[in-house]
């Protein structure tokens, strides 16, 4: 296929510019994907502002980690017919080889952190070149600007399957973004006896509600009474919400972190970890189980991703798109850019 493409370039932090370039053939092991949209995370605003922790962005970067589209094109090696199947694809560019990629543990590979949208070109273009094993097809009637979010999903899909909840335990979830309110769904899943949320939106309570919580709570209504829970899930990213997580567990039980709170944050007192036995795990990015795991429970259509979708923009309206995930606003949710236009 011939032709041009508009791709997004990050230069520098804070100085981006939509170039065309001449769309190339996928090399053998690749494929080539139309992507329908992509969305915009916090670390999409790192990069803009050039706060991402050095070794996680390499400039100019072309960003774009949360993403679906459809295959339009494979290398030598990809099977043929993923052409015209729409896909989702895993970011981690992992080796392999190494002793944690055998051991299905492709995001602590040791040769090293390369990941689509950070040191590898990303979504933000009309399309995206990846090794064909990283994609996850989907059913051919799946909602691909709802696909979008299953990158984040995939995330909160590893720290579930971390977390191991069982029916009828206590289970919680901090944060009310759009991690939290996947995670809520994934624990829900599970049957808990008491599903609670905590977050600083109390515009989510009802969102909480109806993807299965039957409690809600901002920060400030915690009291030392709200304990005994034996897992919970943090989506929120500082340290005071890492915080707030270990004191809804009771003794022995387990947490998984999601959320980064800025470098050199006070967080967890290692005393009241040790005392009280907390297990805590934390995740980056999501292993292929993950990624299975969160496609297997979107495509059966028990994942519901469209509610947390607040704004479509052009990819030519990055800036503002970068605004509104800044913005504060509490009527923003995710926001997803979508090369070809909107339909």
């Amino acid at each position: 296929m011939s032709g041009t493409e508009d791709v997004l370039v990050l230069d520098k932090p804070g100085s981006h510019r939509l170039e065309s370039r001449a769309i190339a053939e996928p090399g053998p092991g690749d494929a080539r994907v139309r992507v329908h949209a992509s969305g915009i995370c916090g670390s999409d605003r790192e990069l803009y502002q050039g706060n991402r922790p050095e070794g996680y962005v390499r400039y100019p970067v072309t960003p774009g980690h949360e993403w679906s589209g459809t295959v339009e094109a494979v290398g030598a090696g990809v099977p043929a017919a993923l052409v015209g199947r729409k896909v989702v694809g895993e970011g981690f560019r992992n080796c392999q080889v190494c002793d944690r990629c055998h051991a299905g543990d492709t995001t602590l590979c040791t040769a090293g952190y390369e990941e689509t949208g950070f040191t590898r070109p990303g979504a933000m273009a009309d399309t995206l070149t990846l090794p064909g094993r990283l994609l996850h097809p989907l059913s051919d009637d799946a909602d691909l600007g709802a696909a979008a979010l299953l990158e984040p999903a995939a995330c909160i899909a590893a720290a579930a399957l971390k977390a191991r909840a069982q029916p009828g335990e206590r289970v919680a979830v901090v944060g009310t973004g759009t991690l939290g309110m996947i995670a809520v769904q994934f624990l829900a899943a599970v049957s808990p006896a008491r599903l609670l949320v905590v977050g600083t939106r109390p515009d989510r309570e009802q969102l909480s509600l109806d993807f299965g919580a039957t409690d809600f709570r901002t920060r400030d209504q915690l009291s030392d009474q709200l304990s005994g829970y034996d897992v919970v899930i943090e989506t929120a990213g500082s340290a005071s919400a890492a915080r707030s997580s270990a004191s809804l567990l009771r003794r022995g039980g387990r947490l998984v972190l999601t959320g980064i709170p800025a470098a050199g944050a006070d967080g967890l007192d290692p005393t009241d970890l040790v005392v009280r036995q907390i297990e805590v795990q934390t995740v980056f990015g999501a292993p292929p189980a993950a990624w299975s795991h969160a496609v297997r429970v979107f495509d059966a259509g028990l994942l519901t991703l469209r509610p947390l979708i607040t704004h479509e923009l052009p990819l030519t309206d990055f800036a503002s798109a970068i605004e509104l995930v800044g913005s504060g606003d509490p009527a923003v949710g995710k926001v997803l850019l979508r090369p070809q236009g909107l339909d």
